[in-house]
């Protein structure tokens, strides 16, 4: 049954994965494999380094899409392999451990955001599935025997080390892993040498990164930390993300409530086991305080929700032996529903009514959040021809997500933002100099106002145009303009869609 149901999720992926073009994020990611560092100025550096054999043997989209559906796979095997340990440490009855393990998964795979990560490389995959590791082995170390061979604590620090590669918010469930682990085992936990000998490591994984940070200043590291103190904190923003994230994961909710009442018969946990609950909590609960002052996009709680499954599935299995299945069967149904309808407009390009604006048309274009993943092949093509034909060696664009997807497939050519922030692409290939001459490229979808005027271009000049068309419309436009005489004084002007 486990195998029929990550086997179908995966089809599901994969064919869907290799009809998609690369999203602005998944882009840059490919573009760091391009470029090895030991950081970038967006995220640490494994996401780069396990695409590395697949940026080098030119792999399309589809197949860079083997990698977060194997990482998305093997998160939900750990998902499976906790929900029967915890079936095991809390000895309800009622249930099977399969029983446990199979609703755990399954609450995991019906979450859409949860299910998208199986498609979209992003540092919340590596994350998630860091996380689901990390919980698994503090379990298992939760047991004497096991915590007295080395092997396990090195196995725990090497999981340590690649959580803090994979992204900066690793240091959430860092917390509850150590905290957990020192409830478990108290005071004789120190005179381990394990412990110690896996902080060693995990250390030793880490000093690259740290080494490269260090030699930017900190500023990276302590950006999220200014922006959360200097910012006006609303409470608007707080209950906003707090509905979106019972809107996304109710099954997961529910789950979480049949374990209380089904399975611990309304009392708490024992305090190690609590905080195994806490690589859930403390990161939903952080990011919701950063959520009040900041952008905070729902994707960022995926590895907690990951966390969450495990306990859920216990609960939920719990649940449907007792009878009560009409409320497991709407949740379930609806969030399947979702995934099948976001699966759908991601296939269609967004919904059948969405079309572009046609040339000279004076409305604004209306915002189809689908069609970014369509067009941009041919767009790199048209720019590589263009920059040919006037011997200008290098594009341009005035927003970095516009830049990730144009430098992927225009490469080897330069992309450079016209902003005046720093960002990856200027890392790589410096500020556009004075005076240059570049093909700047405009998506309707994105629009800016031509960038000519004092501190911009002197002159810019049509040089192409064309529209991608998908499912029978036209769902965005594309202009490439020769552009001479660069002023050195980015000021984008955005024309918003509407």
């Amino acid at each position: 049954m486990l195998a029929l149901l990550l086997g179908g999720h995966a089809l599901l992926h994969l064919v869907l994965g290799a009809m998609l073009g690369l999203s602005p994020d998944e882009a840059l990611h490919a573009l760091y494999a391009l470029h090895p560092d030991w950081a970038y100025t967006d995220h640490p550096p494994l996401i780069g380094w396990l695409l590395w054999p697949l940026v080098q043997l030119e792999a399309s989209a589809g197949w860079l899409r083997l990698l977060p559906e194997a990482l998305w796979a093997l998160s939900a095997l750990f998902v499976y392999d906790i929900a029967r340990r915890l079936h095991y440490l809390l000895v309800p009855a009622s249930i099977t451990p399969d029983a446990a393990g199979l609703w755990a998964v399954l609450a995991y795979s019906l979450a859409p955001l949860l299910h998208l990560m199986g498609i979209a490389l992003l540092p919340d995959s590596l994350l998630m599935l860091c996380t689901a590791a990390l919980l698994w082995q503090t379990l298992r170390l939760y047991d004497e025997e096991t915590a007295r061979r080395r092997s396990e604590w090195l196995l725990l620090g090497a999981l340590l080390g690649l959580a803090g590669l994979a992204r900066y918010t690793a240091w959430l469930i860092v917390l509850p892993a150590l905290c957990g682990l020192l409830s478990a085992h108290g005071a004789r936990l120190l005179r381990l040498r394990g412990p110690g000998q896996a902080l060693l490591l995990a250390g030793l994984m880490l000093l690259p990164l740290l080494g490269w940070h260090a030699q930017q200043g900190w500023p990276l590291l302590l950006e999220p930390l200014q922006q959360l103190v200097g910012n006006p904190w609303e409470p608007g923003r707080l209950l906003l993300f707090l509905l979106a994230q019972a809107l996304l994961y109710p099954l997961l909710i529910w789950g979480i409530c049949g374990l209380h009442h089904g399975v611990l018969g309304g009392l708490g946990l024992n305090r190690p086991q609590t905080w195994l609950l806490g690589f859930f909590a403390i990161p939903l609960a952080v990011l919701a305080v950063y959520a009040g002052s900041n952008t905070s996009l729902t994707l960022w709680t995926a590895p907690a929700w990951t966390a969450l499954a495990p306990f859920a599935g216990l609960g939920l299995a719990a649940l449907w032996a007792s009878g009560r299945r009409q409320l497991i069967w709407v949740l379930g149904g609806a969030q399947a529903l979702c995934t099948l309808l976001l699966y759908l407009l991601l296939a269609l390009g967004g919904p059948p009514w969405l079309a572009s604006e046609e040339p000279g048309s004076g409305e604004p274009e209306r915002v189809n959040p689908f069609a970014e993943f369509y067009g941009w092949r041919m767009a790199g093509l048209h720019a590589q021809r263009l920059a040919r034909e006037h011997g200008i060696p290098r594009l341009a664009v005035q927003h970095r997500s516009l830049g990730s997807r144009l430098a992927w497939y225009a490469q080897p050519l330069p992309v450079y933002v016209l902003t005046p922030e720093p960002d990856q692409l200027e890392q790589w290939h410096g500020p556009l100099r004075r005076y240059y001459s570049a093909i700047v490229l405009d998506w309707s979808q994105q629009s800016y106002q031509i960038p000519v005027g004092e501190g911009l271009f002197e002159r810019c000049e049509l040089g192409d145009s064309w529209s991608t068309q998908h499912a029978g419309r036209v769902i965005s436009r594309f202009r490439l303009f020769v552009c001479h005489g660069w002023g050195g004084k980015p000021a984008p002007r955005r024309q918003d869609a509407s």
